[in-house]
Parts: C-alpha cells; sequence; structure tokens
C-alpha cells in the first residue's frame, strides 16, 4: 500500500518545484503549447513561464518545435528506468506477455499508487479490441473500484487503507454497473477475497469485461495484480466464469513464486 497521508504532516512546498510539476503536467494537458497559451493556463506571467520552460528545455525534459514547447523523451528514459526497477514488472512481464497470447485478449500488468492504479505492462493478445483505448490507459492513473486489476488488490489491502482510498478518490461512476457504494464494494472485496479473483463486467466501460488477480508477496503484501480483458460477445460463460479465472491466477501465482525465490535469494545473501 502506498497511498501517502497528510495526517500529523505539515511539508514546506518549495513554489518551484511546484511550478515546475504544473508546467509539466499541462504540456501533458494540452499536448504541448506555446509560451502565452501556457501561462494564460497557469495563471503565470510569460517571462516567468519562459524562464521555467527555459530550464526546463536546458535539461532536456522539454523541447521546442517552432513555437511549440513540447515534453522531451528524457521523461521516457526516466519512466522506463523507474519501470524496470519495480519488481511487478520485472518478475510479471513475461507471464502477462503469455497470457496475451493464449487468450488472444489484452492482457494488462497493474499497481497501486497514491490510492490510484497505474498500468505498467500492457500486451496486445491477436484478437484484441481497443488499442487506442488501452494505449491511453498507460499514461494515466486509474481508479480502482471499477476495474478487475484494481478491485483484486483493494480486496487485499486492510481496511484502514481502503477506507483512506475512498475517502480520497470517492466512488466515480463510469458506467450503470459501475459500483458506488461503500457498503456493496466492501460486500465486493469480500466475495474476491473468498475467491481469490476479482471481475469487471462492464464497470468500466460498457461491453468489456475482465477478470483480474492479485500479486502478494511471502510478506502478505499486494504487489499488484493482473488481468485479461475482453469483449462480452467473447468474455462469457465458461470461459468467463471458469477457464480464464483460473489461467489468471495461474499466471499470478507464477509471479509470486518467482518474486518470492528471488526476494529469498537476497535474504540468504545479508
Amino acid at each position: 500500500m502506498t497511498i501517502e497521508s497528510n495526517e500529523n504532516e505539515s511539508p514546506r512546498m518549495l513554489k518551484t518545484v511546484d511550478r515546475t510539476t504544473q508546467i509539466i503536467k499541462a504540456l501533458e494537458t494540452l499536448d504541448g503549447a506555446g509560451v502565452t497559451e501556457l501561462s494564460t493556463h497557469l495563471g503565470m506571467s510569460k517571462s516567468s513561464t519562459y524562464h521555467y520552460l527555459a530550464t526546463l528545455r536546458e535539461k532536456d525534459f522539454v523541447v521546442k518545435n517552432g513555437d511549440q514547447y513540447e515534453l522531451g523523451l528524457q521523461l521516457l528514459l526516466s519512466g522506463e528506468y523507474v519501470r524496470n526497477r519495480n519488481i511487478l514488472y520485472r518478475y510479471g512481464k513475461e507471464e502477462v506477455e503469455e497470457l496475451a497470447e493464449t487468450t488472444g485478449e489484452y492482457a494488462n500488468l497493474f499497481t497501486e499508487q497514491h490510492g490510484k492504479g497505474i498500468n505498467l505492462y500492457k500486451v496486445r493478445g491477436s484478437d484484441a479490441v481497443g488499442s487506442g483505448y488501452q494505449t491511453d490507459k498507460l499514461q494515466q492513473p486509474d481508479q480502482l473500484h471499477c476495474t478487475a486489476t484494481g478491485k483484486a488488490i483493494l480486496a487485499f489491502l486492510s481496511e484502514d487503507c481502503v477506507d483512506e482510498i475512498l475517502e480520497q478518490h470517492g466512488l466515480p461512476e463510469r458506467t450503470a454497473n459501475t459500483i458506488t457504494d461503500r457498503e456493496k464494494l466492501q460486500d465486493e472485496l469480500a466475495t474476491i477475497r473468498e475467491r481469490g479473483y476479482a471481475y469487471n463486467d462492464e464497470e468500466e466501460v460498457e461491453g468489456l469485461r475482465a477478470v483480474g488477480a492479485p500479486v502478494i508477496d511471502r510478506d502478505e503484501a499486494v504487489l499488484g495484480s493482473l488481468s485479461v480483458a475482453g469483449p462480452t460477445s467473447r468474455l462469457k460463460g465458461t470461459p468467463f466464469n471458469e477457464e480464464l479465472p483460473e489461467q489468471v491466477q495461474r499466471a499470478a501465482n507464477v509471479i509470486e513464486v518467482n518474486i518470492n525465490m528471488a526476494t529469498h535469494g537476497n535474504d540468504s545473501k545479508s
């Protein structure tokens, strides 16, 4: 569980760092912008905006194309560094690739940070649908309550952690099937704990279903989850209710064993 609490904490915000992160996020939101557009968007003076952009450009985090400033590929390198250091990605990548190949659908590796979901890795199977949507999901955090991967994580967090996440992020409705009631969600999480896997039955997108299972280390910490998602026309009946849950749980177990063996080896050397 990595959500950060501000309880009993009053950190001193550094204005320059805060402004820098605002500029980076704004350039992402605006898909690039000129000095005037960016300064208006952020409510900053043009001269101050320009100096921030010049500094970011000097450090290769921003590039300039004509009059437009855009995010630079240095951020991609930093992102790859972060992802490659993630133990779930390192040991889950191959299993997700195999799931996508055997099911023909999208397979996903997922983790939680700051109370939202981060899609670490997605693999498109031969019959998978929604490539544009799935690609967009790699670029933004997810709500946890409306996805199979998210619910698989929530089910194995402490009650206090779940309450904190729901207080911070709520239960926004995505479709008519989205669970927006806390009591109903708690009942669903209890069922997930009992059977070991989670369903997303058109709770995020109409016509899309998914099955997700948690990845838990030997210290009972939830590292993340993985899932397979596809259209309701294919994910139904026995494949959806029996075969796919077994495949997803089996893949999660392989990842857990590989992680546990790797960390056990590290412990034995210390």
